[in-house]
């Protein structure tokens, strides 16, 4: 193209053919892709709080991510404020799991294969169950998800929207689940009693160093799955610069 011809019009950020929607998105596929975003980023920053908070501040832990060691721990050591730790662990266990729901009535397959997007092939096989569960099994596979299970629920969660769930049934299901879930890890502290406050004591001292060894893993990752994309946009690269030019024509950097 000639300097003087004129570009073609330059693409809007979403229309990419790598998003989950077909065509301009609307709101609520803007809602649901921003609170994507968010939820990475907050999972991120929550990530070496995780090991502190969970000694240091159990009920604020429960309610930032409705840890189940948190929970635990409200039982263990008695808190006095492990009803407030209770209440706030069961609705932050739901709050994010609504977007996904949301987003898979929108995108369909879409959102799966946004999930999957970078993942290894042990995270794709452990996805591809899950979501063949919850296609299958509908409400029982969303209960499944709530289990302690290397299972992702997210995946299920979007599965079972694709699948034609009704927002009544999720709710139902996603409430009741929590509730008995995060109950049960409750009363498992308190039934563990004072045999495991030692435990918790003993982890209180080390949490400062489990969170800061998160932290560089979480960088480490970063950097090598930034070098290894480097590596393979580079060698189609050298391997075009290798290659002879096609017999008949003529190497534009060759002088006569």
């Amino acid at each position: 193209m000639s300097a003087s011809e004129p570009e073609g019009p330059e693409k809007e950020w979403w229309d990419d053919p790598r998003m989950p929607w077909k065509g301009r998105p609307g709101r609520w596929d803007l809602v649901c892709w921003f609170g994507i975003v968010v939820m990475g980023i907050y999972s991120l920053v929550m990530l070496p709080l995780r090991a502190y908070l969970v000694v240091a501040n159990p009920v604020l832990q429960a309610a930032l991510t409705g840890s189940r060691s948190a929970l635990v721990v409200l039982g263990v050591v008695d808190h006095p404020l492990w009803v407030l730790g209770l209440v706030l662990g069961i609705l932050s266990l739901l709050k994010f799991d609504w977007i996904f729901f949301l987003a898979g009535r929108l995108w369909g397959q879409g959102l799966i294969d946004l999930l999957l997007e970078g993942r290894g092939k042990r995270a794709r096989r452990s996805a591809e169950r899950a979501e063949a569960l919850a296609r299958r099994y509908g409400v029982l596979a969303l209960v499944v998800a709530f289990l302690p299970l290397p299972l992702p629920r997210t995946i299920i969660v979007a599965a079972v929207a694709i699948a034609g769930m009704r927002w009544r049934t999720y709710w139902i299901v996603s409430i009741l689940c929590s509730i008995v879930l995060q109950c049960g890890w409750v009363t498992l502290g308190f039934a563990l009693g004072e045999p495991a406050r030692v435990v918790v004591e003993a982890y209180a001292d080390i949490s400062l160093w489990i969170a800061l060894g998160l932290i560089g893993v979480v960088f480490v990752t970063a950097i090598l799955r930034s070098r290894r994309k480097q590596g393979q946009h580079a060698e189609p690269a050298e391997e075009d610069a290798d290659t002879p030019p096609a017999p008949g024509r003529t190497d534009p950097t060759s002088t006569p």
